[in-house]
């Protein structure tokens, strides 16, 4: 089966599509068309440079210069997590950066070492960064949308929490409650993804091996194998991140930190 190289021309055709995003947004006057903008540039922008970046890394192939890749990449992923929820406290970053360095390199190792123990390096651009790439992007999702829910229920519950508090729950039993429903809600999206995988979608690193002429039986072991992974990292992710904001937000002595939550604005402004 050959592979089929596309054009810069042909890569163009399938830009123009965003045309549809756009009209969609002046129709019913969404007001995202600067945003599809942006986000149109920085997505080829990005790629291209990553692009180019993977070339040279693949063909230096030196497990220093693959840890420093990762290590940018865990950061922005990290850094990306935290702006986009909407309630911080201090610390949240550290947390947050924490979380995310801890569940996606520890699962990226376990699939290097144990998984994928016969390639010859661990360190091999080719399996390292694609790895650490999908667990970075679903575990950011995981915290994001786990953190941005336990804050945003933290905060408006505080009476009922506080209540509890004040006749002798301890501030686990008054928080426990958020923080399931901050765990459910932020792997239900990569639970949904496995419920639908190879039904309704095949997801991308299936279709690239596929389109790139690997047998549709080795690209399905491939994708059973980062779809448990993927989902490991998320949960580890997201429990950490909630967990952590937890021991922000109440003292030893079962004292709610209500004050510590900031809406963004006003977290930025300080």
């Amino acid at each position: 089966m050959d592979y089929l190289q596309l054009s810069y021309l042909q890569v163009g055709f399938a830009s123009l599509l965003i045309l549809v995003n756009a009209a969609i947004s002046i129709w019913l006057r969404l007001g995202l068309e600067r945003s599809l903008l942006v986000a149109s540039l920085r997505t080829i922008v990005q790629l291209l440079l990553i692009g180019l970046i993977l070339q040279s890394v693949f063909q230096f192939d030196q497990w220093y210069v693959v840890i420093g890749i990762l290590a940018i990449m865990t950061m922005i992923a990290g850094i990306t997590a935290v702006q986009r929820n909407q309630r911080r406290y201090p610390g949240i970053w550290l947390d947050t950066i924490l979380s995310v360095w801890v569940s996606s390199w520890a699962i990226t190792a376990f699939a290097l070492f144990v998984v994928l123990n016969g390639i010859d390096q661990w360190y091999q651009p080719q399996y390292a960064i694609p790895l650490m790439g999908m667990m970075l992007g679903n575990t950011l999702t995981g915290i994001s949308v786990g953190l941005n829910s336990f804050t945003e229920t933290a905060y408006t519950r505080h009476d009922e929490i506080e209540t509890m508090l004040t006749l002798g729950a301890t501030r686990w039993e008054a928080i426990a409650g958020p923080i399931r429903h901050a765990l459910q809600t932020g792997m239900t999206p990569i639970i949904n993804s496995m419920m639908i995988v190879g039904l309704v979608s095949l997801p991308g690193m299936m279709t690239g091996q596929l389109l790139a002429g690997v047998e549709p039986a080795e690209a399905v072991k491939y994708q059973i194998a980062i779809m448990f992974l993927v989902a490991s990292a998320t949960a580890l992710g997201t429990a950490g991140s909630v967990l952590l904001s937890f021991r922000r937000l109440f003292t030893a002595d079962h004292q709610f930190l209500r004050s510590r939550l900031q809406l963004k604005k006003v977290a930025e402004k300080r």
